[in-house]
């Protein structure tokens, strides 16, 4: 059972080490949604998860195991132009804890929190679109593929795309659908 709160910056350090380790590099590889084979280099830093607890419009909902170590975490952020929208990223359940439910928890807690905090009517999500296992799973939390496709963004300073042509597809939930918390 994880205990969701909200981040603070004294947790950017540990929220950043999750993510990465969630998303890149050998650690990844313990778990299933690993992005090693796609890109190198980091997923975030701490720069930007410091900027997103500065905004007004964003959050990070964190999820902490019974003896307080930080074991998932999930980004909302109001879409900046479509009104009744919240952005949901970084997605990240350490690789070693996956396969317990801590995902979906996130997810479902997350737009709980959207609803009470900015009303939102919709969720959003964009996902690589060479993830099939990773979309199947959202699909399976109610998510559904807008149409909307984007080239993946370049960063090299950030990371180092390892396939050509990747692409980033749209994903969204009506948060008062049969599947809305």
């Amino acid at each position: 059972m994880l205990i969701q709160r909200l981040a603070q910056a004294s947790d950017v350090p540990v929220l950043c080490a999750l993510v990465n380790a969630a998303y890149r590099g050998e650690t990844s590889r313990a778990g299933w949604t690993t992005e090693a084979d796609l890109l190198t280099g980091v997923r975030t830093s701490e720069r930007t998860i410091q900027a997103l607890l500065a905004r007004d419009d964003a959050c990070i909902l964190i999820g902490e195991d019974a003896s307080g170590v930080m074991a998932a975490s999930v980004c909302l952020e109001q879409h900046p132009e479509e009104t009744g929208t919240v952005k949901l990223g970084m997605i990240a359940v350490s690789p070693l804890l996956q396969n317990r439910g801590y995902g979906k928890a996130m997810i479902l807690a997350a737009e709980k929190l959207a609803v009470s905090q900015w009303a939102a009517q919709r969720a959003q999500m964009m996902v690589i679109s060479l993830r099939e296992e990773l979309i199947a799973f959202y699909r399976r939390l109610g998510y559904q593929p807008t149409g909307e496709t984007l080239p993946f963004p370049h960063q090299p300073d950030m990371w180092q795309p390892q396939v050509e042509n990747m692409q980033l597809i749209t994903l969204q939930k009506s948060l008062s659908s049969p599947f809305a918390t």
